[in-house]
């Protein structure tokens, strides 16, 4: 049961992001992750990821069954540093195993907006997991000078792709610029990216 639930969660992500591009990291260990967790580009959020697995238990959400969680590994490298900016109905916790810092950036739905830094030093106010509400918009970025991130990602209730949302527009950028010193109008349009809806 469990490796068919599995199995239909690969292919409803395939689903979602089919036809990525390969990009050849340039830190050896990135690559090294890349061919032991057999990981593959995600086109419209960047980034690279690997399905870990599937829960057989199923809970009730919105009157449906779903997964009660769901696992992958994620990775960011130097030549794919941004998770451009997406909406997820889960909650969305993310574990650093390797690499980092990486800046999280959490826009949630009254308006208000947190950064975190996920890395390894909880001495200058790093954090080691990152816990995103469901409901919450975010987005990811390496820090400039770091070859990579690995991180594993649970999300509760599992992923279904019908409940994922990538990019944005102006009226996403009203609403959020200005909340924080750093959501300038600009920035928030860089973490959209390509995915930009005007």
């Amino acid at each position: 049961m469990l490796r068919r639930m599995a199995g239909i969660l690969i292919l409803s992500i395939g689903c979602v992001f089919a036809d990525a591009p390969m990009a050849r990291p340039s830190d050896p260990l990135a690559r090294n992750w890349i061919a032991a967790l057999r990981m593959q580009v995600l086109p419209k959020e960047s980034g690279y990821f690997s399905l870990i697995s599937a829960s057989a238990q199923q809970v009730e959400a919105h009157g449906r069954l779903l997964p009660g969680q769901s696992q992958i590994y994620y990775l960011l490298t130097r030549e794919l540093p941004i998770n451009y900016l997406h909406w997820l109905e889960p909650d969305d916790t993310h574990i650093l195993l390797d690499g980092g810092p990486v800046d999280y950036f959490i826009f949630h739905p009254d308006g208000r907006v947190e950064k975190f830094t996920l890395g390894r030093d909880v001495l200058a106010g790093q954090v080691l997991v990152v816990p995103v509400p469901g409901g919450c918009w975010k987005a990811l970025m390496l820090h400039p000078g770091a070859g990579y991130a690995l991180m594993a990602n649970v999300l509760s209730p599992g992923f279904t792709p019908d409940r994922v949302r990538i990019g944005a527009g102006p009226a996403w950028i009203a609403k959020y610029s200005g909340a924080a010193p750093w959501a300038t109008a600009a920035f928030l349009r860089d973490l959209i990216g390509p995915n930009y809806q005007p």
